[in-house]
């Protein structure tokens, strides 16, 4: 299947063996789906930096963050009969799930958008407390006024949730806590305020009655949300069946709330797709499109830690070009090009 999205010839942009690790005692495995924004004349991504410790046969190692803060290594013998190791990303022991790697945020800079870079200061975002001991991941980060905001998912033994910090400086940070409790993600706060209210996307999940959709809800402050909306849920036998996503902040245009977001299929093949929201009233959906805006097909996105994947969570937008920072096959972060109006073009306005 072909799409519509115009590669970086860079690509892969960054890989594992570009950054270094947080300690010695671990190995970077992937990088994931940055946020964007731009600040001090630059164009950054907050990337998901995923680590573990070097295996071993016969056993398997997974690192978490204990109590006191510090990162603990926990070691099973993969012969055990309370393991279940089938998934490259997530295990189960002794009916708790554990993730195989430990994600804590990471700033890159750039002048061009292509080659980016570590600055001198201290760059990291780490896990804290309890509600963080497995890590934080997937940062999507939104502008409004002065002040950056900064969500991304939580991850414990108690669960999969939404935590918040904000900053203006980028060097000075405020955490206001969980903000969407488990099991949520996918949060992605929109760069305006609509009618004196924030408003932001988020997905929470059912196993059970329901399903992996995207709702909507609205806060008088940003960190306190309600008014939650069911709007965009999966569609049987499309490439989006299984769950679906919201990417970056929603696109203000003439037509309404452009909205990014990531759609997967039940062998896990994710790929990109839009939909469109009032501009006055965004929990009313005017389209959507039925086919993907991008999908996995260059080998960076075939083959990697997960392969198969195309997954956003920035973007920068300058009149009609939007260039879309991406996690390919859950190891490399790659940029592409689009043409919103060619996005617009594709919309479907009797597919919501």
């Amino acid at each position: 299947m072909s799409d519509i999205a115009k590669r970086f010839p860079e690509n892969p942009l960054l890989m594992p063996k570009d950054l270094k690790s947080s300690t010695n005692d671990l190995q970077i495995i992937s990088l994931l789906n940055p946020g964007v924004f731009t600040f001090d004349n630059k164009i950054w991504l907050i990337v998901r930096v995923a680590e573990s410790i070097a295996q071993k046969e016969g056993v398997i190692f997974f690192p978490v963050v204990n109590e006191l803060g510090k990162v603990e290594i926990i070691e099973i013998p993969l012969n055990d009969p309370d393991l279940v190791a089938n998934d490259a990303r997530v295990i189960q022991y002794k009916g708790l799930d554990y993730l195989t790697t430990l994600s804590h945020l990471r700033l890159v800079c750039s002048d061009d958008g292509i080659h980016f870079y570590e600055p001198e200061y201290n760059t990291s975002l780490m896990g804290i407390g309890g509600l963080e001991q497995y890590g934080i991941e997937d940062c999507r980060v939104s502008k409004i006024d002065e002040t950056y905001y900064l969500t991304y998912t939580a991850v414990s033994s108690s669960g999969v949730g939404v935590g918040l910090r904000t900053t203006k400086d980028w060097k000075n940070f405020e955490s206001k806590g969980m903000i969407f409790p488990p099991h949520n993600k996918d949060c992605a706060i929109f760069e305006e305020k609509i009618n004196g209210k924030f408003y932001a996307l988020h997905r929470p999940s059912s196993p059970q009655i329901g399903g992996n959709y995207i709702w909507l809800s609205d806060s008088p402050d940003g960190v306190h949300w309600g008014n939650h909306q069911y709007l965009v849920g999966t569609r049987k036998g499309l490439w989006d069946s299984a769950r679906v996503g919201a990417g970056a902040a929603p696109i203000k245009t003439d037509a309404g709330w452009l909205e990014i977001y990531h759609g997967a299929n039940s062998q896990h093949q994710y790929c990109l797709g839009a939909f469109l929201m009032d501009i006055k009233d965004p929990s009313k959906v005017i389209a959507r499109t039925l086919d993907p805006i991008m999908v996995p097909t260059e080998n960076y996105e075939l083959s990697g830690f997960f392969g198969y994947v195309v997954f956003t969570n920035g973007h920068l937008v300058n009149g009609d070009l939007l260039t879309i920072y991406y996690g390919a096959a859950d190891e490399f972060v790659c940029g592409a090009h689009f043409s919103i109006k060619e996005i617009m073009s594709k919309l479907d306005y009797s597919a919501k």
